[in-house]
This record gives structure tokens, C-alpha cells and sequence, in this order.
């Protein structure tokens, strides 16, 4: 096998050979390099590669199969400088330039293809090239323009692999039997895991499983597959054999990132504790569970009670969500590597999503993603995984909105440039965007459209059009014929339609962006030292209304609010704060700003409406908890001020004594003296001379009036 492989790559790299001026020395180490590759003597073949590059530098083929080694051996860094430095010498270099694609592939990267049209140009019969040409396109849901690559690979290599595992792919999630291209497959075990890969981001895991079993079974050393395997089981809950299919890769040498920090992040597994109801399962830290139990556990149960109405349709199985404080833990969970940028994900009926002390206070809101992803639970199982990405995504912002109208992200400037800039995708071609974005923005941006495609379905033909188009998805129906079915036009004109509605609801944005990016900055630079206040509100509320939408950092609203606080006007502040709440501001300082003068005011309703909001996006705060006890209090809503004094002691306060006197008064409130007794005496073992709590027991053990239960 190992002269095989060896034999395999001469006859590939031939024209190569051909090329290259002849160096004997040169050529023997190149050969030495080789041969320690086929035999998996990496660090040898990597000694050997730096030797032969250093003898002739101005090889390209050199530096292209030494970068081969460092992509295979999970440094793609270091692979795409050496790629590079082959195009330094040689500019048309074709399999440099494949390597590159590979690379950028590998990222989802959308110039992948840039380099393999390079590649295909100096050598039209790289059938490789062909391949990830197909392979990019699938990845897609092009399904046509991927199977046009793979023949013109096939037409190349009548025994493409790759290129088979396209076509055999294509019938499968089209539900067709694909045995004729399975036949030609044969038992190659990376095309089962090619197949395996496009079930997989397809969200159909449990089909992704079952070919990537196929592989393992087919090459047993394919440890890639075993990896992979192990990731997807674990996706699924299925610790057990995840753990086995990660650690014989990883015991095989096979140490990809994804691969060990899976393994990483399942010996954390013992910091969860977990709570179970008949319809939910909630995995949260154990540092932080008895605090966000209550929230979490509600907001689960609430959605479900409004999925299951809304898209008539029961699970009969409970929702795992998965709660991680270090949002690098999450992005394992979910994809094997860190740095991720989403916030949650789901895999069928299991969420792994950020904590919200995984990130800073104000810059995520838990229960719109939790929404979001709850959605995704229901949309993909009632189409029995068959619909595409760009719907059950655009389903789920809209969702956000839906379940309440200051919920979900607003349009930022990243969309506003995209729509500036005619960017938006055809709805035939969407998913493209998520998939394979062109530019940095465009998968928030796809979202985004997605989102507001749902949303202009909605108001344009009822919101139960989107349940119809989720029956017509789970007839594994492509975008192009459910648009002409259900909405009873072509995609071209829905198009149209749809950016009409999209820029008549943006034009003064993306009017104004160029100014209103230069006002804002200069305004908030103003405004602590503006001596005129009145003058610099006229320009902020001019910048209101260029861009209305706009409630983050440096907003025009809280910069209006400070400069009405600054000259003495509480209620013009409160005016200005309240246009930013109901625009979807969540930022705590505001909010709880804009809660004091409403409660100053006399408005403890609203104040306590607004501090509840905060509980959806930073509920480990303890300060705020206390407030919101106070109002609950002041409003005879004992019950709640109980959860939120059960809150702040599960947050470990300092003052001990305090709190369990406190929620003795809620318990006492709501009628529960039993239970208003045990933390009145909780005080005292906390501070024995605490004379409030003295008194409050002293008539907790008076009153013999029966308990409300």
C-alpha cells in the first residue's frame, strides 16, 4: 500500500516532473519526503520537505506538496503560505492554486472558487479541481451547477470518486436510491464521508451518522470519519459513543482541533447539572443553574406552548438545551473549534447556546435566541429535515419578532451597506449566503433577509402561508417551485417585489448612512462637554430620523436622553428612552436609567415592565434582581418578588443575612409562612442580632391564620 500511494502520486504530479529542470540531489530528497509521508513518518517527511525546498527554492511543486503535508496535518496556515509562495514563483501553478481552494473551502470561504477557475485555466484536465468545484456548489443547494462539475470531472476520470459521492449525493437528499452511482462508489470510504458531510450540513444528522458509519466500516484508518462520527454523536447527546469514536482518532494521531477539543469538552461535562420536565431537559453549569433555572426553564415551556399551536404540530419528545458559560466551550459543542460567531445552534431536538455570562451584559439577548433555535426544533422535524436553510432560518428571526416586538436584532449598518450596495441575494440562490459569503457581512446579512423574506410573506399573504410553505418544503420541494405554488408567482417576481418593499422600508438609511456615520461619531464626541445642550438635541433627533432603527452602541436615542438629563428635562429623558425600548434597546445602563425615572415618576408598572425585559438579557445580575423585588413588592406581586430574592441568593450575595430576610418577606406576602419562617431564621444564623429578622419571626410565630397554598 504505502509503494501504491507513493506510485499514485508520481503518476498525478507527472506533468510536474516534466517541467522541472532536473536536480538529482533535489529529486532524491524529494523522494525521500515522499516515501516518509506514505509511511506516516510526518516529522521525518517534514524535515525532509524543508531540506528539499531549501536546496532548490525555485521549485513550485516542492512547496505545493509541502504544503499538502501541513493541510493534512491540521496546520492550514502554514499550507496556505507555502501555496502562496508557489504562486511567488510560478503564478499559473495549478495544484497551488487548488490548495488554496481547499483552504478557503474548508473556511466556507466564497473565493474558493476564484482559485479553482485559476487552476482549471493552466490545467483543463485537473479533474480535482472539477471536484471541489462540484462540492462548493452542493454545499449550496446548487444541485444543478454541482452535478455539471462533477461530470466534467467524471468526463476527465470516468472513476472520480469524489465526483461520484456528488451525483450519489444529489439522489439522496432529493430521496432518490442513488444505487447506480453507489454502485460505482463501490466500498471508498471517503465518499461515504463526502455524503455524510452534505447530510450533515443539511441538518440531517442522523442520515450524516449512518454514512459516516459507512465510512469507517469501508477504511477503518479514515480517522477523519471517525472524528467526525464522534462530533456528530456528540451533537445528538450520544456521549458515550462519541467519546469512543473521538479517542480512536485521536489515539491514531489523528488531532485535529475539533477532535481534541471535543475530547477537551466533554471531561467538563461533570460541572452540569441537569433538570427535566415532561417536555424539557436543561443542561446548565452548576455555578450559575439555580439562577438561571427559573428564566430558562419558563421561557422553554412558554415557546413550546406557542410552537405547538402556531405550527400544529406535537414533538413527543422533550427539547434538550445545552447552557455554556464559556462561549469557546459552545462553539466545540457545536462545531468543534472555537471562535464561532453565532450564538446558538440546534441539532433536531437537542440547543447548545451562550450563557449569558458568555458574553457582555447587553450584547445578547438569551431568550431571542432561544426562540430562535426552539423554532428550528419545530421546522425542521414537521418537514422531516428537508427544509432549506435559508427558510428555517428566516422562520426563526421572524419568530423572534413574534414573540415580541422588541425582540430580535434591528437593521444595522452592515445590512443597510448590503442593501446600499444591491447585495441582497436571490431568493433561488439565498443560501448561497450563509454558506459560502463573498464578504465579511454576508451571513448577518442573509440572515436578515431571510428574516425579512418571512416577514413580508407574512404581511403580504397571512402568517399561515408560512405554514403552508413548511408543508410544501416537507415534500423536499426546492425554493423556485414552493415560490410558484404557494405565493402564486415566479421567483424573479417575488424578487422584485421583495426589494421594492425592502427599500422603501430602508430608504432613509441608506440615504443618509454616509452622514449619519459622520454625525454620530461627532455627536457623542460633543455631547459630555456640550455647554448648549438644546442645540445638540435639534441634530440628535435629526439623526433619529435618518436612521430609526439604530439602537446600539452610540445610539442617537440614549445620546438624546443624556443631553435631556444634562439640562435638567427628566421628561423629555423618558421620552427618549422609551422610543429606545420599544425600538428593541436592551442595553442594561439605559434601561435601568429609563426604570428610575418612570418609577420616579409614579409609572412602578412600566418601571418593573422595563426591568423585566433586563431578565432577558442579563439575569446574573444581581442589582437588578433587588430592584425588581422592591417593585414586585410595592406592587403585590409577591410571587415574583420570591423568584427574584430565590435568585439573588443563589448568586451568592454578600449579604446574606439581607437577602434570606427579604425573601421572607415575599414568602410571608404570598401567604407561605412556613416557608417564610425557615429564611427568617436563615437570617438569624447569618447574623443573630439582625433585628428585623427578629421581629419578622417573632410574628411569623404569632399569626395562626391557615396558609394560602
Amino acid at each position: 500500500m504505502k509503494r501504491r500511494a507513493l506510485l499514485v502520486f508520481v503518476l498525478v504530479c507527472g506533468a510536474a516532473f516534466a517541467q522541472t529542470p532536473v536536480n538529482r540531489a533535489a529529486d532524491n530528497l524529494y523522494r525521500q519526503a515522499e516515501q516518509l509521508w506514505a509511511q506516516q513518518d510526518f516529522e521525518g517527511a517534514n524535515t525532509a520537505f524543508k531540506a528539499l525546498v531549501a536546496a532548490d527554492p525555485k521549485n513550485p511543486l516542492y512547496r505545493v506538496r509541502w504544503g499538502d503535508l501541513f493541510a493534512e496535518r491540521f496546520n492550514p496556515e502554514e499550507a496556505f503560505k507555502l501555496y502562496a509562495e508557489a504562486l511567488e514563483i510560478d503564478p499559473s501553478n495549478a495544484r497551488a492554486n487548488l490548495g488554496i481552494a481547499r483552504i478557503l473551502s474548508g473556511r466556507y470561504e466564497g473565493k474558493a472558487t476564484e482559485n479553482l477557475q485559476k487552476a482549471l485555466e493552466t490545467d483543463p484536465k485537473l479533474y480535482e479541481a472539477y471536484e471541489l468545484l462540484a462540492y462548493i456548489a452542493l454545499e449550496d443547494n446548487n444541485n444543478p451547477k454541482a452535478l455539471t462539475a462533477a461530470d466534467s470531472a467524471l468526463a476527465v476520470n470516468p472513476d472520480a470518486k469524489q465526483a461520484l459521492a456528488i451525483h450519489a449525493a444529489v439522489e439522496l437528499l432529493e430521496d432518490k436510491p442513488a444505487a447506480e452511482w453507489l454502485t460505482k462508489i463501490g466500498a471508498d470510504g471517503k465518499a461515504f464521508a463526502t455524503i455524510a458531510h452534505f447530510f450533515d450540513i443539511n441538518r440531517r444528522y442522523e442520515e450524516s451518522i449512518a454514512y459516516y458509519r459507512k465510512a469507517v466500516a469501508a477504511k477503518p484508518d479514515l480517522y477523519s470519519a471517525h472524528s467526525q462520527l464522534g462530533i456528530n454523536l456528540m451533537r445528538l447527546g450520544r456521549e458515550e459513543e462519541a467519546r469512543k469514536e473521538l479517542e480512536l482518532a485521536y489515539e491514531q494521531h489523528y488531532r485535529d482541533n475539533p477532535t481534541v477539543n471535543s475530547l477537551r469538552l466533554m471531561d467538563t461535562y461533570d460541572r452540569f447539572v441537569t433538570y427535566t420536565t415532561p417536555k424539557t431537559i436543561l443542561k446548565i453549569d452548576k455555578r450559575e443553574a439555580e439562577a438561571l433555572r427559573p428564566y430558562f426553564e419558563g421561557e422553554m415551556l412558554r415557546a413550546i406552548a406557542t410552537y405547538e399551536k402556531k405550527y400544529q404540530y406535537h414533538l413527543g419528545r422533550p427539547i434538550q438545551v445545552e447552557v455554556y458559560p464559556n462561549h469557546d466551550d459552545f462553539a466545540v459543542r457545536t462545531m468543534g473549534m472555537p471562535g464561532l460567531g453565532i450564538l446558538g445552534v440546534t441539532f433536531n431536538d437537542v440547543i447548545a447556546m451562550d450563557s449569558p455570562s458568555g458574553r457582555k451584559p447587553g450584547e445578547f439577548h438569551w431568550a431571542s435566541t432561544l426562540w430562535h433555535e426552539m423554532s428550528h426544533v419545530y421546522t425542521l422535524a414537521m418537514t422531516n429535515y428537508r427544509i432549506p436553510r435559508w427558510f428555517t432560518e428566516g422562520i426563526a428571526v421572524h419568530e423572534e419578532t413574534q414573540a415580541s416586538p422588541d425582540w430580535g436584532d434591528r437593521v444595522t449598518p452592515d445590512v443597510i451597506i448590503a442593501i446600499r450596495d444591491k447585495k441582497l441575494l436571490p431568493i433561488a440562490d439565498i443560501d448561497r449566503g450563509f454558506v459560502h459569503p463573498t464578504y465579511p457581512a454576508q451571513v448577518v446579512v442573509s440572515y436578515y433577509q431571510g428574516g425579512k423574506i418571512c416577514d413580508y410573506i407574512s404581511e403580504r399573504w397571512g402568517e399561515t402561508k408560512i405554514l403552508d410553505m413548511l408543508h410544501e418544503f416537507a415534500k423536499n420541494k426546492p425554493t423556485v417551485d414552493v415560490v410558484k405554488s404557494q405565493l402564486g408567482i415566479s421567483p424573479e417576481q417575488f424578487d422584485k417585489d421583495f426589494l421594492a418593499y425592502i427599500e422603501k422600508e430602508t430608504a432613509a438609511p441608506v440615504k443618509n448612512f454616509e452622514s449619519w456615520t459622520k454625525q454620530i461619531k461627532e455627536l457623542n464626541s460633543a455631547a459630555d462637554k456640550a455647554a448648549n445642550p438644546d442645540e445638540l438635541i435639534e441634530k440628535t433627533r435629526a439623526l433619529e430620523a435618518m436612521y430609526p432603527d439604530y439602537v446600539e452602541a452610540g445610539n442617537a436615542y440614549e445620546l438624546t436622553a443624556r443631553l435631556c438629563l444634562k439640562k435638567g428635562d427628566k421628561d423629555c429623558a423618558r421620552k427618549e428612552y422609551s422610543i429606545y425600548a420599544k425600538k428593541g434597546g436592551h442595553d442594561p445602563e439605559p434601561v435601568k436609567q429609563y426604570a428610575e425615572l418612570l418609577a420616579e415618576a409614579g409609572l412602578k408598572e412600566e418601571a418593573t415592565r422595563q426591568l423585566e425585559r433586563l431578565n432577558f438579557v442579563t439575569p446574573l445580575d444581581q442589582n437588578l434582581h433587588e430592584r425588581l423585588g422592591v417593585l414586585y413588592m410595592a406592587g403585590q406581586h409577591p410571587k415574583e418578588a420570591v423568584r427574584e430574592y430565590q435568585v439573588i441568593l443563589a448568586l451568592n450575595p454578600i449579604d446574606q443575612a439581607g437577602s434570606h430576610f427579604n425573601l421572607a418577606r415575599a414568602f410571608q406576602a404570598a401567604g407561605q409562612n412556613d416557608k417564610a419562617t425557615e429564611e427568617a431564621i436563615s437570617a438569624l444564623e447569618a447574623a443573630p442580632n439582625f433585628k428585623p429578622a427578629q421581629k419578622l419571626l417573632l410574628d411569623l410565630s404569632r399569626n395562626t391564620a391557615p396558609e394560602k397554598r
